[in-house]
């Protein structure tokens, strides 16, 4: 069964299910680091282009919010 990635939470769980947990004091770190997890995760193709795509998305929707 597959979860539908909607919400920054979401984006952190698929991570936590591979390993990543990410934490920095900075925000702008945070979001840089799984930006890079989700990359190498895609280009090993362990998940989908549209996971990596929507990932990508609400990342950078987080981002513009802070």
């Amino acid at each position: 069964m597959i979860e539908e990635i909607k919400t920054f939470y979401d984006v952190q769980q698929l991570l936590k299910k591979f390993g990543f947990i990410i934490y920095f004091k900075d925000k702008e770190d945070v979001y840089e680091m799984m930006e890079q997890e989700i990359h190498s995760l895609y280009e090993y193709n362990l998940i989908t282009q549209d996971r990596y795509i929507k990932c990508k998305l609400i990342i950078n929707q987080r981002r513009s919010e802070q």
